[in-house]
């Protein structure tokens, strides 16, 4: 008899929570954010999301930081934000009625942070520009680095030695929930959005997990990674059949 069976039924449990779901939906950007935040973004009186926050942090789904009189609440793990967007690939099978805002959901789709790296189109046109390129290998269930892989990250001035000493996999896929397929998670991944966001080339979108990809950010990657796109989706037909095949 399987030993995980209780424990995983506990943390969906805890995930399970309306205002729970709430608060660790705001955590996925990777920020930190106080118990007062936390309360108004899920709808509670701030002495209900304390009993929230400290089941969430008992379940090991959240880490505090204390700085001053404040403690800071961020997700435990890169772990626990591959858990959040899975079950959110899930809840995107739901009737369209159960979804994100048709404005919020485009947003999001077409580019966001997945805790500490890109998803969305910004993510899915990385990940696929690397692949198309020859720059991934497949190695031990996720990505290794090509010598040409290399050369494309020191190009955008990661350090690729200082991203390798985590304990991370460097790189490895993470489904995306609105896209369906996988975008590049791991510490390269994560090193390359800290990149964008130093350089101005991608900017944060305030009081949301959408990002902005900027002319200059697309044009410094297009120089590195010629087949990246991050374009709205080719339009259906009414079979939907996309309307460049027509073309």
């Amino acid at each position: 008899m399987s030993t995980h069976g209780p424990y995983l039924a506990e943390i969906a449990y805890l995930m399970g929570d309306p205002a729970r779901a709430n608060m660790l939906h705001a955590l996925m950007d990777g920020r930190a954010l106080t118990a007062k935040e936390l309360a108004y973004i899920a709808g509670v009186a701030p002495q209900t999301a304390s009993g929230h926050l400290a089941r969430l942090m008992a379940g090991g789904l959240l880490a505090v930081a204390v700085q001053g009189r404040h403690r800071y609440y961020r997700l435990a793990g890169p772990e626990v934000a591959t858990a959040l967007e899975g079950l959110m690939v899930l809840a995107g099978s739901q009737p369209s009625s159960r979804r994100l805002p048709s404005r919020v959901g485009a947003d999001l789709s077409r580019a966001r942070t997945c805790y500490d790296h890109f998803a969305g189109r910004l993510g899915i046109g990385l990940h696929d520009a690397l692949v198309a390129g020859g720059h991934l290998t497949v190695a031990d269930g996720g990505y290794g680095l090509a010598t040409s892989g290399e050369g494309v990250f020191a190009a955008l001035g990661i350090d690729i030695a200082q991203a390798a000493r985590s304990r991370r996999a460097s790189l490895r896929p993470c489904l995306d929930w609105s896209e369906r397929r996988p975008h590049l998670a791991g510490s390269l991944a994560a090193a390359l959005a800290c990149r964008c966001f130093e350089t101005g080339w991608v900017l944060r979108k305030k009081d949301s997990r959408a990002v902005i990809l900027t002319d200059e950010g697309r044009d410094a990657l297009i120089s590195v990674l010629p087949g990246f796109r991050c374009d709205e989706p080719d339009a259906l037909s009414p079979a939907g059949v996309p309307e460049t095949a027509f073309a």
